[in-house]
């Protein structure tokens, strides 16, 4: 029997995820409203790497087109000594399908734009500059109460907020991000004419020296080091600190370091790890994207992970027409747990497991073997 009345659900969180679920919602006319903490929908970031699980559900959302034609692609990762010698190129798996590429490099503001711009058009209610401070749950749905002093009633809520989500805190689950032990320096920069696809330099003075390009004129370009505690580094020290890292670093990164000259345009930030093992929800609260798991991007798959929870949320929220009963909801958001938890597991402890044979100096690691497996599985539709 067909619900009398529009179902209706709150979104927490304006990120990939929180974007992605509002819009697949709005498709079947799920009435959503989205709040996000930041005033400016978090329209920030150097650079993002979006694999081919991730392209997929971005064709989804009807946004793949702005996707192509903003970002690069490219379907190969080269492997580097520190002097900047590629002595290998390997063809990356396509796992969002043949006709999608391998990888798209992109400005992550451009992503986070063409994504809001999904949302806007779906009809969405958004709220910036907004929080949830309560979250009152009985047996109509769930009563949330706003920074703003107002209040409203939804039959779900999908709490998108983050590595550090409050939602999640709010509804009793415990778990909270560990530090891997590794840390990146991060800044977008001008793309020099030899960057065609991701190199990656391991050893050196840091783990990793990497880069990605962004657009053609655009790249962003990272350094992986053991974590220091960030009270000591000065921020205004940031484009020094990150110049003095890449110099023992060749092929392009003397071009790159030449160009890293405005500390606030420099981000530096701690891996984490993070996957909350037992149910992603409690009673009309369910978690998505970084809020239920996160992983360090030796990967490059946090956004896919996220942007797949999305995607596989809103396919069982759509087929099944009334959320009146909390039983069925419940079964509903177990089953969504039960597909994800899995998948998600498999690529956290990949993610955290490449950065810890670099921080246990184990050399002979199986790093090919361990990427092509995780790969190969990525393939098959969440």
């Amino acid at each position: 029997m067909t619900d009398p009345r529009p179902r209706t659900v709150l979104v927490i969180g304006g990120g990939a995820s929180g974007n992605a679920v509002t819009v697949l919602l709005r498709r079947v006319g799920i009435a959503v409203d989205l709040i996000e903490a930041k005033p400016d929908w978090n329209v920030l970031g150097s650079g993002i790497t979006l694999q081919g699980n991730a392209l997929r559900v971005l064709r989804e959302l009807g946004v793949w087109d702005k996707v192509q034609e903003s970002g690069y692609a490219f379907d190969s990762v080269g492997l580097a000594t520190p002097d900047g010698h590629v002595f290998h190129v390997q063809q990356d798996i396509r796992t969002g399908g043949e006709d999608l590429p391998a990888t798209i490099g992109m400005q992550r503001p451009r992503l986070q734009e063409i994504l809001c711009e999904a949302v806007r058009e779906s009809g969405a209610h958004v709220r910036l500059g907004t929080t949830a401070d309560e979250l009152v749950q009985d047996d109509t749905g769930v009563t949330a109460r706003f920074s703003d002093g107002t209040e409203g009633h939804y039959d779900l809520v999908v709490a998108a907020d983050g590595l550090n989500s409050l939602t999640r805190a709010m509804i009793g689950i415990s778990e909270k991000p560990e530090p891997t032990g590794m840390a990146i320096w991060r800044i977008a920069a001008p793309r020099p004419a030899s960057v065609e696809r991701t190199d990656l330099a391991f050893g050196g003075t840091c783990y990793i020296a990497g880069y990605c390009p962004t657009s053609e004129n655009t790249i962003y370009a990272y350094l992986v080091e053991a974590n220091r505690d960030r009270a000591s580094i000065d921020p205004a020290t940031y484009a020094d600190e990150m110049r003095r890292l890449a110099v023992s670093y060749g092929g392009a990164w003397p071009e790159i370091a030449a160009s890293i000259t405005d500390p606030a345009k420099v981000n530096y930030t701690w891996f984490d790890r993070l996957l909350v093992e037992g149910s992603w929800h409690r009673g009309r609260v369910v978690l998505v994207g970084d809020a239920a798991h996160a992983c360090p991007p030796t990967l490059a798959q946090g956004a896919a992970m996220s942007l797949e929870d999305a995607s596989v949320l809103a396919e069982l929220l759509s087929a099944q027409e009334s959320w009146d009963s909390l039983d069925s909801l419940d079964d509903l958001l177990t089953r969504y747990h039960e597909r994800r938890i899995d998948r998600v597991r498999m690529v956290v402890e990949a993610s955290v497991q490449l950065g810890q044979w670099q921080l246990d100096g184990i050399r002979d690691a199986d790093v090919p073997g361990l990427i092509g497996r995780t790969m190969s599985a990525l393939k098959e539709t969440p």
